[in-house]
């Protein structure tokens, strides 16, 4: 049990560490960011299972071969009154900090949730009284502001907002491009896929691989947001808008225009090649196999 609990603890350091910060470095993911994304997304749900399952694995060996008969055992032994003896002291010390870090990490990521919610909430409701509704495009509000400033309010009231200086600034062809930019971020909810690497971040701030994490994933959505634009938009268009769209946008929101803009207008202007369909469906294994080891080793310690 013990080299079990070794095995993922080395595997969710080197998740954590150096696997993050070489990923986050890597040059492919601008090619495939459908692909990376799946892949950070494996990263942080294998170690958060590896760090966390290497405390349980060490801390419940005593009363069983595998998980299912150690946790009834642990049952057992918290209504009988016998853990300490059961388990021993440091195994016990090993099972008061598993669960401890197991709650930070799921009080930090519903502290998190909740705070963005209410903040898109109140957002929301100030929109709704200080922005016009746009005929020319559903869903869509315009903000009398003269800065052009575009960005989205996920949820299930979603919200996508251009200020009057994205309309005075650009033409229809750049206003669509934006537009589309937006809409991506909304319907394949990017929102939902940077969540939980805020709370990673937010959980340990002091680990240089979860901030790289953080900062890549909000990288790779905004390239796949560019992609969608791009391919419904002329490249032109695309690139002249993001030159214009400025500004800042309000915390909740997911602003896509205000972050690496040189890099993105020269992906943009010179796509990169795309990964051969065989390396796209490797990654795409690859992330699934990566989740599966620590689950299979917790299943079966």
């Amino acid at each position: 049990m013990e080299l079990t609990a070794l095995g993922l603890v080395v595997l969710g350091v080197l998740l954590a560490e150096p696997v993050s910060r070489s990923l986050a470095s890597a040059r492919w993911p601008a090619r495939d960011p459908v692909g990376a994304l799946l892949v950070w997304q494996a990263v942080g749900l294998a170690g958060g299972l590896s760090l966390l399952g290497a405390g349980l694995v060490y801390a419940l060996a005593p009363l069983g071969q595998n998980l299912i008969p150690a946790v009834g055992g642990l049952v057992r032994s918290i209504g009988g009154g016998t853990l300490l003896v059961d388990l021993g002291a440091p195994h016990l010390i090993a099972l008061v900090v598993t669960v401890l870090l197991g709650a930070r990490l799921l009080l930090v990521l519903i502290s998190v949730t909740v705070r963005t919610l209410r903040a898109r909430r109140r957002h929301r409701d100030l929109l709704d009284v200080l922005a016009t509704p746009w005929p020319a495009a559903p869903g869509t509000r315009v903000l009398d502001h003269p800065i052009p400033v575009a960005y989205c309010l996920p949820g299930r009231s979603s919200r996508l907002v251009v200020s009057a200086g994205v309309l005075e600034r650009l033409a229809p062809d750049g206003v669509r491009a934006v537009l589309a930019h937006e809409r991506a971020h909304l319907t394949e909810r990017h929102d939902l896929v940077v969540l939980p690497f805020v709370a990673w971040g937010a959980t340990a701030p002091f680990v240089r691989g979860m901030v790289c994490a953080q900062l890549a994933v909000a990288a790779l959505i905004e390239m796949r947001a560019d992609d969608v634009a791009a391919g419904r938009s002329a490249q032109r268009e695309l690139a002249g808008a993001l030159r214009t769209v400025g500004g800042s946008a309000p915390s909740a929101a997911l602003s896509s225009f205000t972050s690496a803009v040189d890099a993105r207008i020269a992906r943009i202007a010179a796509p990169p090649a795309p990964l051969s369909p065989l390396v796209r469906v490797g990654i795409r294994l690859g992330a699934v196999a990566l989740v599966a080891v620590p689950t299979v080793l917790l299943l079966q310690f």
